[in-house]
């Protein structure tokens, strides 16, 4: 007993060394006098105050953690934290006023060529590009509040930005007035959880080239646009919301040249188009609800062998669009609001299969001011003939086994 006393006290002082205050009125007043003497492992406690200092760059494995939530001010000029150095956590400060840079990716807090990164409970204020990754390796973005005053896309970053990256989780974060909420390039088996990117000026979430990610939980509304996903294979998008995306050129959803994609469990609404698949093939989507959109669905011809089965199609100007006669995606047991068939053995499957492209739609598609016409008598009888008689409406695009009621 008295040899485990003695080596105790031999390596309290040690342990007591491991964590270094940083307050205005405190032995050590700059968070850049802190980190100089810092050793691996250490917690550097910021406590309540306002610093203005030059980048933090972080090059050793120690956790900067803000108590009263501590202000690290870039006052315009210059970025706040590069974190270089594995296992780094950075929790707790308000990163304020990064200030507009034309010749770099300037930003709040940015880690490079580093593994094992903790960003939490951290609030961006005006960071131009807020949290920026390139080159990292199971790190974890979690419950950070970004706010950005983007006032143009030339002079805004994003939000969360990613670039060559594997194995990434972003989870509960809220992130607006960026160019764009989320961004990810070159980002593979990552996950992204329950966050909210709302009225960014481009778009809510945009990636490229990042194959065998996940989308869980998330909201993305009232942005430029909502998710562009881009030149990516197997994407999986569980229980999201895509809302309120209006424009002219504006959509929820965007596939583009992507390959074996799953959508289940989202809501589409209230969007100009609510899903846009320009060469996205073998699209798989499940229990999706597409609600009140403009276009709830538009289908190129470059998208094949898609398959949408038991989804909920209902007060949408046109449910389906497309410029093919030849698709080759396959409906079925969708619930569609605007079918007019019946049940005649009541199994909850309508008797007659449904055509959900609209000769009136077709038209459009091929003369966008006939949109004009919408409400008239006369789209009405269109609409009316075409489907007694189906002439002009793409054959390959039916859905045979349609459901009377919403499918839960």
């Amino acid at each position: 007993m008295r040899a485990h006393l003695v080596l105790l006290m031999a390596i309290a002082p040690a342990l007591r060394a491991q964590q270094i205050d940083v307050s205005p009125s405190g032995p050590t007043r700059t968070i850049t006098a802190a980190v100089a003497a810092a050793t691996p492992g250490t917690r550097i406690v910021v406590h309540s105050g306002v610093y203005a200092e030059s980048t933090l760059v972080i090059d050793k494995r120690i956790a900067l953690v803000g108590d009263g939530a501590p202000v690290l001010d870039g006052r315009g000029t210059h970025g706040l934290i590069l974190v270089k150095a594995d296992d780094v956590t950075i929790r707790g400060l308000v990163l304020r006023n990064v200030g507009t840079s034309f010749v770099e990716d300037r930003a709040a807090l940015s880690v490079s060529d580093a593994r094992g990164c903790v960003i939490q409970d951290n609030r961006v204020e005006n960071g131009f590009f807020a949290i920026y990754l390139a080159n990292t390796t199971d790190c974890r973005i979690e419950r950070n509040v970004i706010v950005g005053g983007a006032k143009a896309e030339a002079t805004a970053g994003n939000g969360i930005h990613l670039w060559s990256s594997r194995r990434i989780t972003i989870a509960d974060n809220h992130i607006s007035g960026q160019r764009d909420g989320i961004y990810f390039e070159f980002v593979h088996d990552s996950r992204i959880l329950n966050n909210v990117s709302e009225e960014n000026l481009r778009y809510g979430m945009h990636f490229m080239y990042s194959d065998d990610c996940e989308y869980v939980g998330n909201e993305f509304r009232r942005n430029g646009s909502g998710v562009a996903v881009m030149y990516t294979k197997r994407v999986t998008m569980i229980g999201n919301r895509f809302e309120d995306n209006w424009g002219a050129a504006s959509y929820g959803l965007l596939l583009k040249e992507i390959s074996d994609s799953r959508l289940v469990n989202n809501v589409i609404r209230r969007n100009t188009t609510g899903l846009l698949a320009d060469g996205a093939n073998r699209i798989v989507a499940e229990h999706n609800d597409f609600i009140d959109n403009g276009w709830a669905l538009r289908l190129d011809a470059s998208t094949l062998d898609g398959r949408f089965t038991r989804n909920n199609f209902a007060g949408n100007t046109f449910d389906v669009a497309t410029n093919s006669h030849g698709q080759t995606t396959t409906f079925e047991h969708n619930y569609w609001q605007a079918y007019r068939g019946y049940d005649l053995n009541h199994d909850g499957i309508g008797d007659v299969p449904f055509r959900p492209v609209r000769l009136f739609s077709v038209l459009v598609e091929h003369n966008q001011p006939a949109l004009l016409m919408l409400r008239s008598a006369f789209v009405d009888l269109l609409d009316a003939a075409e489907r007694v008689l189906p002439a002009l409406t793409p054959e390959s695009v039916v859905d045979t086994r349609p459901a009377m009621r919403r499918v839960q």
